[in-house]
């Protein structure tokens, strides 16, 4: 074949595939291939910059445990059950046959557990009243396996907490922090004895705090959890991550009586306060005014022209009580005490319970359509039975 012609065959193929091969190396240089430049490319799966807004965790909560396991006890309880009597051990010829004798009175033992929480190196330890309720014996288990009988020092039903005290040294008191500053979502471990299987601890986050309103007690202002509480852990610890007592585990929400992630635990500045009265007087020293209040309603709020239903209603003052000296008068709507907007009748109870015999209060009331602020102070709530 001649050269002319096999220039013709060959010539454009050759010039379009170097074009091509020319193109290519001008796209890759300019997207830095076979650079030594590396600025651009600076991104390695598992090298990424952490973050820098704070977040983070212990991966064990060991340490926490072991400061507050030590001051967890298992509490046991016997109580005397007395069995009916037959009617005929009560009859005079029957009991004349057994030599006029009187007869055993037959008793059985029940058996009951819970959790503690040791609070000071002398002994003291809070618990739930509904645990030793009506015991005659306490025993109390202590994580290092010694174990003593515990005396009752103090009960307060109305805020489901008592008082024990036991005779051993060397113990270990728990490190009391500051529910006032725990917020929802701060990681919580709940330590006690579900079920007498032993000291477990479980771990959540605080699901809420200033729960009030369930109806299982008379002042109520709960911290609530979702860490596992079971029977057996009532009285028992709610920690921080630092091993601080947050809280006196106390109730769970749930018909079945197992936990569903709704647990509740009494502050434990709450708790403290009222070992020390008991510890102190016999008796928990409340802040009292002396009023019977009825919750406003959006009905209620219409008929007394006002634009929502906030305040409490006064129906009725005791004699010579301190809303009597303070001159509050049935009809009165409390609107705020201490510069406090009442919202809720219940949480009112509770912000005059939580004061102290002598403290002096303010409140505004709305009376036949103006406000009028009055003074007073608070007084002792008298027994029950004295109206």
């Amino acid at each position: 074949m001649p050269l002319s012609r096999l220039t013709k065959f060959f010539g454009w193929p050759v010039i379009a595939g170097l074009l091509l091969g020319t193109c290519i190396i001008l796209w890759l240089n300019s997207n830095g291939a076979g650079s030594d430049n590396t600025t651009d490319r600076n991104f390695h799966i598992g090298t990424l910059t952490p973050s820098s807004n704070g977040w983070g965790g212990p991966v064990s909560y060991s340490e926490a445990v072991n400061s507050a396991a030590p001051a967890v006890v298992n509490i046991y309880t016997r109580t005397k059950l007395k069995r009916r009597r037959h009617p005929l051990l009560d009859d005079p010829l029957f009991r004349h046959f057994f030599n006029n004798s009187d007869l055993p009175q037959q008793e059985r033992m029940q058996s009951a557990l819970g959790s503690g929480v040791i609070i000071s190196p002398e002994g003291y330890l809070l618990t739930n009243n509904h645990v030793i309720e009506g015991a005659d014996e306490i025993l109390v288990l202590l994580q290092d396996g010694r174990e003593a009988q515990a005396t009752l020092v103090g009960t307060d039903p109305e805020s489901d907490l008592a008082v024990l005290k036991i005779p051993l040294t060397d113990l270990t008191s728990i490190k009391v922090g500051d529910p006032a500053n725990a917020q929802i979502g701060d990681v919580v471990l709940a330590i006690g004895n579900p079920f007498g299987v032993g000291q477990t601890v479980t771990q959540g986050i605080i699901s809420a705090t200033g729960r009030y309103g369930l109806g299982i007690n008379t002042y109520e202002n709960y911290i609530q959890t979702d860490a596992a509480i079971n029977p057996g852990n009532s009285g028992g610890a709610l920690i921080d991550a630092h091993g601080n007592l947050l809280g006196i585990n106390t109730a769970i929400l749930d018909k079945t009586g197992f936990s569903v992630g709704i647990g509740f635990a009494i502050p434990a500045d709450t708790a403290v306060k009222v070992m020390r009265d008991l510890v102190s007087y016999g008796q928990v020293v409340r802040g009292w005014l002396g009023i019977e209040a009825q919750q406003m309603t959006p009905e209620l709020a219409q008929s007394f022209k006002l634009n929502a239903p906030t305040g409490v209603i006064i129906t009725a003052i005791y004699n010579n009580s301190p809303a009597f000296k303070a001159g509050l008068q049935p009809g009165d709507i409390i609107l705020r005490m201490n510069n406090v907007t009442v919202s809720d009748g219940r949480l009112s109870m509770m912000q005059v319970a939580q004061g102290r015999p002598g403290d002096k209060i303010e409140i505004e009331v709305l009376r036949n359509g103006e406000k009028v602020t009055v003074n007073g102070v608070l007084g002792v709530k008298p027994p029950t039975n004295n109206g």
